[in-house]
């Protein structure tokens, strides 16, 4: 059993991805409405076909006898086998027909959560959404786990993390946060946002969203740009990775963050190793890792001050008379302003993880059998209320804005407040080893932060597990002290904090 065999082997399952991948990415942007049931039926059938070719005794064999031959091949070689038995390992658990059926009903979920969603009616998704939280259980006892079914869910997304590790880790975030938050609302250096309540022209926000995802070394030639209800990054080759936005004629930043955020996850996709193509090395560490790259580039450049320093005289030219007698420093202060709201994509860096914690706790409840689906409006709010201090007005501001029970992914949402601690771990490596880091910011250079991320970070794709690369990159064990240095020392600042 040869390598060569193994690759070409595994590049047609990856072709069969790449298929389902662009037909999904259809889905979400451009396909019509009507067309939702014919295409859960190629969705489960093309599902049922690459978990087909992946679990085939032959691949089976094939990863056995190589994996005795370990010593005798190169790194990436070796790692392939690594993670394709692992992959293989997983797969093989999950009967076809499960597959298919999970597929099916993935696609059925986003149709009805999409109207759900327009309607603010839990009851019109609840059914779908009970299947899923049952396919949900299903899996993970066809997976296996020591502790919690959770566990399970989540080794998908972030390799090596258990439930127990991140409820640790969210039981310490969680009060240092809030007590933040409660310390901002009652400094009186508020951010004057006054300026920003007027209407924003739509094409304007949109050309300015292109302009930056080209500065930060975005490339257009491998990708694009549409328009989502919700927004998201899919890949279907390392030549072809797709970004999508939504806009608001009422608010100027949450198109723009939108798309520096997932432009940051395609930056990560767009410099992996194309030497891993066609293989499952060619994917993110963990999404964790993939996150940490989305949320650097949104927060810690894109909501800096160099940044809008930079920024500024360009954004005046694509609205005129719009920010006549607006700073850098406004603009800084009001994209960074702290208050607690209710949608997680449009919350500020200081709330966000606790929009992560509601929803992670929802989730172990839903996949542990202590939480009923009917339930879950209920407990959002109640839980929106206890972290947030607010009141949910309807379930599309609730437990219905997001896109991801629809899609299944469970275990999903941990992997974005880890990636906020990653990013922050990184960031601190960065800022000492490019010193001169904001001076190329204000300069609107970002070269070195990208040069700098596709060494450290990009190429390794799947070669190597998330927290290694944290480490490796930066020298230090990962963990939660370098976000909430950065969240203590960039708000304590902004809003004259003792």
């Amino acid at each position: 059993m040869s390598i060569s065999t193994l690759r070409e082997r595994l590049g047609e399952v990856a072709d069969i991805n790449a298929a389902i991948a662009l037909l999904q990415w259809d889905q979400e942007v451009y396909m019509p409405p009507k067309a939702g049931p014919g295409r859960g039926q190629q969705l489960a059938t093309l599902s049922a076909l690459s978990h087909r070719f992946f679990t085939a005794p032959e691949i089976g064999a094939m990863l056995e006898a190589l994996k005795g031959k370990a010593a005798a091949l190169d790194y990436a070689d070796a790692r392939l086998v690594d993670v394709a038995s692992h992959d293989y390992d997983r797969a093989t658990k999950l009967p076809e027909s499960f597959v298919h059926e999970f597929a099916k009903t993935q696609s059925e979920a986003y149709e009805m959560w999409v109207r759900a969603r327009q309607d603010s009616n839990f009851a019109l998704f609840q059914p779908l959404l009970a299947r899923i939280v049952e396919l949900n259980r299903r899996k993970a006892d066809l997976l296996g786990y020591e502790e919690s079914p959770y566990d399970a869910l989540l080794d998908e997304f972030e390799r090596g993390m258990t439930t127990a590790r991140v409820k640790t880790v969210f039981g310490v975030l969680a009060p240092k946060q809030s007590a933040l938050i409660e310390r901002i609302m009652a400094s009186s250096a508020q951010p004057d946002v006054r300026w920003h309540d007027q209407a924003w022209p739509i094409a304007a926000q949109w050309e300015f969203s292109e302009k930056v995802l080209r500065d930060i070394g975005y490339d257009f030639d491998a990708g694009r740009q549409d328009k989502s209800v919700h927004p998201f990054t899919t890949q279907f080759d390392v030549t072809d990775v797709r970004i999508t936005t939504r806009l608001s004629e009422h608010d100027l930043f949450s198109a723009l963050m939108g798309s520096i955020h997932e432009g940051g996850h395609a930056l990560y996709t767009q410099g992996h190793d194309p030497a891993d193509r066609r293989t499952p090395l060619l994917d993110g560490a963990s999404l964790g890792l993939h996150e940490s790259q989305s949320r650097m580039w949104e927060n810690m450049i894109g909501r800096s001050l160099p940044f809008w320093k930079h920024y500024l005289p360009a954004l005046r030219s694509q609205f005129p008379g719009q920010l006549d007698g607006v700073s850098a420093e406004q603009v800084y202060g009001a994209i960074n302003r702290v208050s607690p709201s209710l949608i997680r994509v449009e919350a500020d860096e200081c709330t966000y993880n606790l929009h992560i914690i509601l929803r992670f706790e929802i989730e172990v409840g839903l996949i542990e059998g202590a939480i009923d689906v009917a339930e879950v409006p209920e407990i959002w709010n109640a839980k929106m209320k206890q972290y947030l201090g607010l009141d949910v007005p309807d379930d599309a501001h609730g437990c219905l804005q997001d896109i991801h029970w629809s899609h299944g992914a469970f275990g999903y949402f941990p992997t974005y407040a880890l990636g906020n601690l990653y990013a922050a771990h990184l960031f601190e490596a960065i800022l000492r080893d490019i010193p001169g880091l904001w001076q190329q910011v204000e300069a609107g250079r970002f070269q070195a932060l990208l040069a700098w991320l596709r060494e450290k970070v990009h190429k390794h794709g799947r070669r190597m597990l998330a927290e290694d690369i944290v480490r490796k990159a930066t020298g230090i064990e990962p963990g939660s002290n370098a976000y909430l240095r950065y969240i203590e020392s960039k708000y304590g600042a902004l809003y004259a904090l003792k």
